[in-house]
């Protein structure tokens, strides 16, 4: 503890020693989690409060957006528009024609600085990154190319680990230009004109505070050359424009803003007319393919690729942080909606559109329908380094934990033996097994034997010796990578008192199937009872049981309907077999 208050402390000198004691208590529980990127990087985070503080890449310590609420000066910060915020929580750095310049100018920085983002208007920094050039070579540059490098954002993973609380309101500095704005309004209630100092910025560079709406939107989409507004933002009409003015406003709106557009009308019909407080906890896949597509209109079709959001999670995310509804993760991998609030106020103004049936109607809707709307995951096995493999891998790069593909660790296979000389000049089907191939390819027993091995013997024992791990993508969210095999749908027949039979199914929530709903459209095609209960051994899960030996039936339904690999599909030899009747 002390180490690391040292390290903060030259890491971060505008820090005084109080603030030191206070970030970094002497008695207070303080833990130490590590966590990995989507790139394999092994990250150590620091908790306090149960929220992250700061962060460790590579030895260099980082602050958390948690922790610049507390201390919103800690670094120099920059000021962005507030819907670049999602666009920054999906990944994105910032980018110079996002960036507010305010009439003092810049904080000077140099290439490397370690700087925040803040929104415009609030002094609480939502991001933190990495400047990519000087504030110099910004100017020189008009204000365009790639500025900041973001490592962590409000929003993002890192953020989740702590309490997901929101950025305070902290009033702008009187050089921030929403200070400068204000007394404009002053002078200009006061019929003055305004002063000298409002001057423009030299003719290179843009001053985003004098443009009006549409221009502020035109600048904002040149963010990463391709960024847009949402379409709240986007083409929100001035409250005193006429209804000419607004429809105009509706048919200029970019392809992703109308995209936008549609997923939110979608949204708040499926939670007006659609849900009940019954279905909770709802599968967010649930909710999109069977709700919320039917609430589309005709003619119409829900592409969240298509839209700002990217991501079907991020779209729930944003919704989540305007409190109208609340997302877990019941089981690794798999978001369930768990509350809404249908007293909120857009839930409560939202009108449903002309020419959709009343929401009992809707709520009768047939599950065959639903089950048109299921998309299968797309399953993509991976591998990690583990600690025996890592001389294999460390030449190209790679360390333990490092996440790849069976064609990544097939190219860097081929390359290491290609560079080292290995392959068999007698035979070119055969490679040569050096020392550290011996010492991770081989057992003990076979060191003294085995001299060269075949490329494909090669490259199956390398994938033997990897940790297993598994990619699963379930529709609109963004992928999940998960230790391990995944576990297959197990379908078994079981005995119950006066030898009845009863089908078994359990695992489904690992494809993104409602249990509830898979055991309500069995029910109905094979007019037999079924029930859900909890999975023995298996935390947050369910299993569905029906009587009889339903094999046939489940067969059709997930191979043909739901379109699911028969790999993952597993008791499907015990169907009963069909016999003739005499």
């Amino acid at each position: 503890r002390r180490k690391l208050r040292s390290e903060v402390a030259a890491a971060f000198p505008t820090l005084s020693t109080e603030q030191l004691a206070e970030l970094i208590p002497n008695k207070e529980e303080l833990n130490v989690i590590k966590i990995y990127s989507h790139k394999g990087e092994a990250i150590t985070v620091y908790m306090n409060h149960r929220n992250p503080i700061l962060f460790e890449v590579e030895k260099v310590l980082y602050p958390t957006v948690y922790t610049l609420w507390v201390y919103p000066d800690l670094l120099p910060a920059f000021a962005t528009w507030p819907p670049v915020l999602q666009k920054l929580a999906g990944g994105a750095d910032l980018m110079l024609p996002g960036v507010v310049v305010p009439p003092s100018g810049l904080p000077r920085v140099q290439r490397g600085t370690l700087c925040a983002v803040t929104l415009l208007g609030n002094r609480a920094p939502v991001a933190v990154g990495v400047a990519t050039m000087s504030t110099e070579e910004m100017l020189a540059a008009g204000m365009k190319g790639k500025g900041f490098a973001v490592l962590h954002t409000h929003l993002d993973h890192l953020w989740e680990y702590g309490d997901k609380s929101s950025p305070p309101t902290l009033a702008p500095l009187v050089t921030d230009s929403a200070a400068k704005d204000s007394a404009e309004d002053e002078e200009e209630l006061q019929g003055k004109e305004p002063g000298s100092s409002c001057c423009p910025e030299p003719e290179q560079l843009v001053d985003i505070r004098d443009l009006s709406l549409k221009d502020r939107d035109t600048c904002a989409e040149l963010l990463g050359g391709k960024e847009e507004l949402p379409e709240d933002r986007a083409a929100e009409p001035a409250e005193d424009a006429s209804t000419e003015d607004q429809q105009e406003a509706e048919d200029s709106r970019t392809p992703q803003e109308q995209m936008d557009a549609l997923f939110n009308q979608c949204f708040f019909h499926a939670l007006k007319c659609k849900v009940k407080k019954s279905d909770l906890p709802l599968l967010t896949s649930t909710f999109l393919g069977s709700h919320m597509v039917s609430c589309c209109p005709a003619g119409k079709q829900l592409d969240i690729k298509k839209s700002s959001y990217k991501k079907f999670s991020k779209f729930l995310q944003s919704m989540q942080h305007q409190r109208i509804l609340q997302v877990k993760e019941l089981s690794k991998g798999v978001e369930s909606i768990v509350e809404v609030d249908w007293k909120h106020p857009d839930i409560k103004a939202f009108a449903v559109p002309e020419g959709f049936s009343s929401a009992s109607a809707a709520q009768d809707s047939k599950s065959e329908d639903r089950e048109q709307e299921y998309h299968a995951p797309e399953i993509v096995p991976l591998y990690g380094v583990s600690t025996k493999m890592i001389p294999l891998f460390q030449e190209s790069g790679h360390r333990k934990g490092s996440i790849l593909s069976s064609s990544e660790v097939r190219n860097i296979i081929i390359n290491y033996v290609k560079s080292n000389e290995l392959v068999d000049e007698a035979n070119k089907n055969f490679v040569k097994v050096n020392a550290i191939l011996c010492d991770c390819l081989l057992d003990k027993s076979e060191q003294d034997e085995i001299s060269r091995l075949k490329w494909d013997e090669l490259l199956s024992r390398c994938l033997e010796r990897l940790q297993p791990l598994h990619q699963v993508t379930f529709f609109g969210q963004e992928p999940v990578v998960r230790k391990g095999n995944i576990e297959p749908i197990d379908i078994s027949i079981a005995q119950r008192s006066s030898n009845k039979k009863v089908t078994i199914i359990k695992n489904l929530e690992l494809y993104g199937l409602d249990p509830q709903c898979v055991a309500n459209t069995l029910q109905q095609k094979v007019q037999a009872s079924a029930t859900i209960s909890p999975a023995p051994g298996a935390k947050d899960r369910v299993q569905v049981q029906i009587q009889g030996n339903q094999i046939h039936h489940l067969a059709k339904m997930l191979l043909e309907e739901y379109q699911l690999p028969r790999k993952y599909i597993q008791g499907l030899e015990k169907a009963p077999k069909l016999g003739r009747k005499k």
